[in-house]
């Protein structure tokens, strides 16, 4: 299939790298298991019931797994559909 100006598959290349940088970001993804502790083991503050229920076997608070995590980064920002509109901006 053609697709104007690009090569025959960059199409189906683009959507394999998307999925491919979104299935590592989903394996670096981390989730702790077994029973949540009610406090911080790093800092001893109390852990919030809610996020005590929302991600069980969770080991830290809000503020020590925000410092600890080094996945944290802003996602995409590529635009490998290279629509007009966004490349205008």
């Amino acid at each position: 299939m053609a697709g104007g100006w690009t090569r025959d598959g960059a199409v189906n290349e683009q959507i394999e790298a998307s999925i491919a940088d979104e299935l590592e970001r989903l394996r670096a993804r981390r989730t702790p298991q077994g029973e949540s502790l009610a406090h911080c083991a790093d800092c001893g503050e109390p852990i919030p019931e809610a996020r005590r229920q929302a991600i069980p076997g969770v080991k830290l608070c809000l503020d020590c797994a925000a410092e600890h995590d080094p996945t944290t980064r802003p996602r995409g920002g590529i635009n490998r559909r290279g629509s007009k509109d966004s490349q205008l901006k």
